[in-house]
């Protein structure tokens, strides 16, 4: 039997993988069991970029936010924010910005519970346990109501989460109930996972959405235009939505563009967009 680490909530099942874990083992992190391991691993056996993916999607994350912070938005929504790992999005505002504000949102219980450990003390960033499928939770959230004020524009992150909802759970209905809390100026940073013109081949795609199908999130890929959708009401800033290395990169700073080679077609795998609602 698995032993429950120090870090681990009491009642969530060893036993069963976790999408945030298995992210976190993805980019190296140590808060993940071995059968988050081995489903991880037997995602990168169908596709060995995978790790890649997510470090492409944590270099777009921290560019949009250090866009965000020089265009004046200096509060943060940041759901499905997963374990925390280094470049957290109060990490980086808050280097812009030291006012900057933070609420994270994820229904993962280690994510949360791992949040709120690495926030203790931190009077401008909090956890909140909810779900992208119920955005009135989120957004009646105590934590939401005491730190952020949605009368001020308000960086509102899907990073990597859209994904994870399926077409009958109304992804954009979701998207469309929080753009429509934020204030005018607010700004919609957003990634999601594509097969279209992307490094991963169909068999390898159909094989990795088979092990996320198996630990009961199964990952639903979607078309430039199915993405764009979620722009609704947003106007999109530039270059628009492109392939998450595309998103204005910085040859001489963190999170830049990889070099010509695998990595570099990594960040293919996925959209990236930053949008202005309107």
């Amino acid at each position: 039997m698995t032993e429950r680490p120090a870090w681990a909530p009491q009642g969530i099942d060893l036993s069963v993988p976790s999408v945030s874990r298995i992210y976190d083992y993805y980019l190296g992190g140590s808060h993940n069991f071995e059968v988050d391991r081995e489903a991880g691993r037997q995602a990168m056996a169908a596709y060995p970029g995978l790790p890649q993916v997510m470090q492409a999607n944590r270099a777009f994350l921290r560019r949009a936010v250090r866009f965000a912070v020089a265009e004046g938005v200096t509060q943060f929504l940041d759901v499905g924010s997963g374990i925390p790992t280094f470049g957290n999005v109060h990490e980086i505002a808050q280097q812009a910005d030291p006012r900057a504000r933070v609420v994270y949102v994820d229904h993962d219980p280690v994510a949360v519970e791992h949040s709120r450990a690495v926030l203790a003390g931190q009077d401008r960033a909090t956890a909140v346990a909810a779900d992208l499928r119920s955005p009135r939770d989120i957004l009646h959230s105590r934590q939401v109501r005491e730190l952020l004020d949605l009368g001020r524009p308000v960086g509102l992150l899907l990073v990597a989460v859209l994904h994870f909802l399926q077409d009958h759970e109304e992804p954009g209905k979701a998207v469309a109930e929080l753009r429509d809390a934020l204030a005018p100026g607010s700004l919609l940073i957003l990634t999601h996972a594509t097969e279209q013109d992307g490094p991963i081949r169909p068999e390898a795609g159909a094989r990795v959405r088979d092990v996320y199908r198996a630990i009961g999130s199964p990952l639903r890929t979607r078309s430039r235009s199915q993405v764009a959708a979620f722009f609704e009401g947003f106007t999109l800033v530039e270059p628009g939505l492109v392939p998450m290395n595309a998103w204005r990169p910085e040859p001489d700073g963190p999170g830049g563009p990889a070099p010509a080679g695998p990595a570099e077609r990594a960040g293919a795998a996925g959209f990236a967009g930053v949008g202005r609602k309107r």
